[in-house]
């Protein structure tokens, strides 16, 4: 396994990427919305993994309530997976709590989420990429 992304929840995309883009000049690979989730999304590639900034499209939906509760920062990190049906599986037989089921993005990347009261207080997604 290795870490895939970081994601940094932020009030707005714009600024945030003053600091990461231009001040670490950390070119910006992608920029998009992703409505179903509710976020628009800057990714920022690193050596071997990435990060993922991320702007609430709607002030009440769950990227919005964690900045109104906690401020900006990390928002989750993401573990690659070789099966996720597998991983998740094997976590829930282990007792863990998952946050969401299995979800999949237009490209076929699979993505569930596990709830920070089995991760001791880190919310981590767990990531599947499409097979070739």
């Amino acid at each position: 396994m290795e870490i895939h992304h970081i994601a940094i929840a932020v009030k707005d995309l714009d600024t945030a990427l003053t600091f990461y883009r231009d001040t670490l000049g950390i070119e910006v690979s992608e920029r998009r919305k992703v409505p179903t989730e509710g976020v628009e999304v800057a990714f920022l590639p690193l050596e071997n993994s990435e990060l993922e900034l991320l702007e609430p499209l709607d002030p009440a939906n769950s990227i919005g309530r964690f900045l109104d509760k906690r401020g900006e920062g990390i928002h989750h990190v993401c573990i690659l997976v070789e099966d996720i049906a597998a991983a998740v599986t094997r976590m829930k037989d282990e007792g863990a709590q998952m946050a969401t089921e299995v979800r999949s993005h237009p490209d076929g990347t699979r993505y569930a989420f596990v709830h920070p009261k089995s991760t001791h207080g880190v919310l981590m997604e767990l990531y599947e990429k499409p097979k070739p």
